[in-house]
């Protein structure tokens, strides 16, 4: 299950957050950047407004300055009560004494590692993350209008980093002036959490105060735990079927449908069972064409939108995790992702590859939801390769 955090600056807009029911409420200052700490006794207060409502998190200031006086700073904001503290993880060598400083403090305060994608973050950082103590890592960006995390790591490059914080046993973050239509975009990936502030703030400018309908449309984009009408155990937390609801109803006698396309999308594939494949990338053009039920209550946002982003992004994460021998494999590995939402009825893959003769060679499938389970809206498991 993947939480909402919301970073705040002062108690009123901490008590609108969670009126609005994010899941973290985080204490920043965005007049200072990234990782800009409040007063110590502004963040008291909003702690103290909490109480114990809601899990609070705290940024600890940029990590610059002596590894003693980064931890100086930690110890000052965990002091106010917060259930984690945020620092920032410089790239440069002074990482790893400022992470050893910390964590002689990692016995008594959960310290979340905060990683830049527009700094060239090093993924081996991780381990050390984990290996000092650390609770969780995260990964932002540092300079705040200069573009949205997934200008600066593409979805595969995000799918490794959630992957390896799983495989070192911390809680995974993503942030870094996330909008509306980057949630179902990185949903998939389950992290932990995804947190936000500019899109939550009147005018989407970090600055401003926060918005309680921006706030409303965010969370409704985001499932949660008590979300649990879509079934019973694993799969009622699968939040592809949040994304249907609206689209998926038990009784309809004609289904609506639309078609959502990509075509003549071409990428750098690692794909191929010769030997002199397996030392090059190929170009592979893909058209995918899905048929998604028509969406029964409007909206004009993401709320009701089965995106384009879905499907490119689908294919970006499976070529992401390796090399794959068969084109077959390839294009069934895509129509069984895309078919795991349930509003999805149909789907045609189409894989070319462009480099092996003087024309194209490829593989066209077809794949069609079972009627039974397209009347009933019955649940889908979560793509295998994204199960925790």
């Amino acid at each position: 299950m993947t939480l909402m955090l919301a970073s705040v600056r002062c108690p009123a807009e901490a008590e609108a957050v969670c009126a609005g029911g994010v899941d973290i409420v985080d204490l920043k200052d965005p007049d200072k950047g990234a990782l800009g700490a409040l007063d110590i006794e502004v963040a008291a207060d909003i702690v103290r407004s909490v109480g114990r409502r809601k899990p609070v998190s705290a940024a600890a200031g940029p990590a610059h300055g002596a590894p003693q006086e980064i931890a100086e700073n930690v110890a000052a904001i965990a002091a106010t009560g917060v259930d984690y503290v945020k620092v920032g993880i410089a790239p440069q060598g002074a990482a790893a004494d400022c992470m050893r400083e910390l964590g002689r403090q990692a016995n008594n305060t959960k310290l979340v590692g905060v990683l830049f994608a527009d700094c060239a973050p090093d993924l081996e950082m991780l381990a050390r993350i984990a290996d000092n103590g650390f609770r969780g890592a995260m990964l932002d960006t540092a300079k705040k209008g200069a573009g949205r995390l997934l200008d600066h790591m593409d979805i595969a490059a995000l799918d490794r980093f959630v992957e390896q914080c799983r495989k070192h046993g911390l809680m995974s973050g993503l942030a870094g002036s996330l909008e509306a239509p980057d949630v179902p975009r990185l949903l998939p990936l389950q992290p932990d959490y995804l947190g936000f502030r500019g899109s939550l703030c009147r005018g989407r400018m970090r600055e401003a105060a926060i918005d309680a309908a921006a706030v409303r449309i965010i969370r409704e984009l985001i499932p949660l735990e008590t979300d649990g009408q879509f079934g019973q155990g694993e799969e009622a937390n699968d939040w592809r079927h949040f994304l249907a609801r609206g689209m998926v109803t038990p009784d309809d006698k004609f289904v609506e449908t639309d078609r959502i396309f990509v075509h003549d999308l071409v990428l750098q594939c690692a794909i191929g069972a010769y030997d002199f494949e397996r030392a090059n990338t190929q170009n592979v053009r893909f058209n995918i064409d899905v048929d998604v039920r028509r969406v029964k209550h409007r909206f004009d946002d993401m709320r009701g939108v089965f995106s384009y982003d879905l499907i490119i992004d689908a294919i970006k994460i499976i070529l992401g995790r390796g090399h794959i021998d068969l084109i077959e494999t390839l294009a069934n590995s895509i129509a069984d992702e895309i078919l795991c939402y349930p509003c999805a009825l149909r789907v045609c893959v189409r894989v070319e590859k462009l480099d092996v003769v003087r024309g194209t060679v490829g593989i066209e499938i077809n794949r069609e939801r079972m009627a039974e389970l397209a009347r009933a809206g019955e649940f889908l498991p979560v793509f295998p390769g994204n199960a925790a």
